[in-house]
């Protein structure tokens, strides 16, 4: 279980998801529900993206592990959409500049329409990322900074712990990391889970459906934790009730941040995910 103890972005830190009780009110009379949104927490850093912020940032991870890079483009990129766009796939920006990176279609970043398209503005991103000389090694706020020519250069260094925690847990090198609350309850749609992980990993994940329940046959446990906990970021829309990656399982709650029950240390090759019935 060597790949499991590796910390590919974050040397030393531990896993294990928060699991955060609900809040009292003043009076102790009312309590509060937990925000929506996926949460990862690493070391003692926590993290919160809503439901929106963190379907994006599947796909900005998916995109990089699709292309078989480190999960420092991850990062990088993370930082930068943070920065330009919350995370958010806004219709609006400086002059002609659009989506999650602020791309502009007077540079050459593409039509509006594709750039609108968070996988292809992803890709974009990283292909104008792997031209940068020493982009793999320099600093994370030069590289990217190198990439978007921002007229706040060094904005984008204020995001560089949360997106390398991000990275980390969701290239798998963090086991339970991430948690989830989610009180939309949306229709179960399995394919636009197995879509998306073929999309990421292709043939070499396998998946099989049966009624509300999907088995995903993943070749190691490390891309099976980062299969997992990506599946949280973009589970709300497919209506996620449930993983179990190995021995360790997490299961959605409406009212509390729940956190994951099991050990991390047994092979995670095989994740199986509920949807809602």
């Amino acid at each position: 279980m060597a790949a499991l103890t590796r910390r590919g972005l974050l040397a030393g830190l531990g896993a294990g998801a928060l699991a955060l009780p609900l809040a009292a009110c003043s009076g102790g009379a009312v309590e509060s529900l937990p925000e929506q949104g996926a949460l990862v927490s690493v070391d003692g850093l926590t993290h919160l993206l809503d439901l929106d912020q963190a379907a994006n940032a599947a796909i900005i991870v998916g995109e990089a592990i699709r292309r078989g890079l480190r999960a420092r483009a991850a990062t990088i990129a993370l930082a930068t959409a943070l920065q330009e766009s919350k995370l958010y796939n806004i219709e609006y920006g400086d002059r002609d500049s659009l989506g999650l990176f602020q791309q502009r279609t007077s540079q050459g970043w593409g039509t509006e329409e594709q750039i609108m398209d968070p996988w292809y503005s992803s890709g974009a991103f990283y292909d104008a990322l792997v031209k940068i000389d020493g982009w793999d090694t320099g600093s994370i706020n030069d590289v990217a900074q190198a990439v978007q020519r921002s007229g706040v250069p060094d904005g984008y260094a204020e995001h560089e712990d949360v997106s390398r925690t991000w990275a980390s847990a969701l290239y798998g090198y963090d086991p339970a990391a991430v948690t989830l609350v989610d009180r939309a309850e949306a229709a179960a749609d399995a394919e636009a889970l197995t879509g998306f992980v073929g999309t990421v990993w292709g043939e070499a994940v396998g998946s099989v459906i049966d009624g509300t329940t999907i088995t995903f046959t993943v070749p190691d446990s490390r891309q099976g934790w980062s299969l997992a906990q990506l599946l949280l970021c973009r589970g709300s829309a497919a209506g996620l009730t449930g993983l179990q990656a190995g021995q360790a399982s997490w299961t959605a709650s409406r009212t509390v941040r729940t956190d994951w029950t099991g050990g991390t240390d047994e092979d995670a090759s095989i994740v199986t995910a509920t949807l809602h019935s």
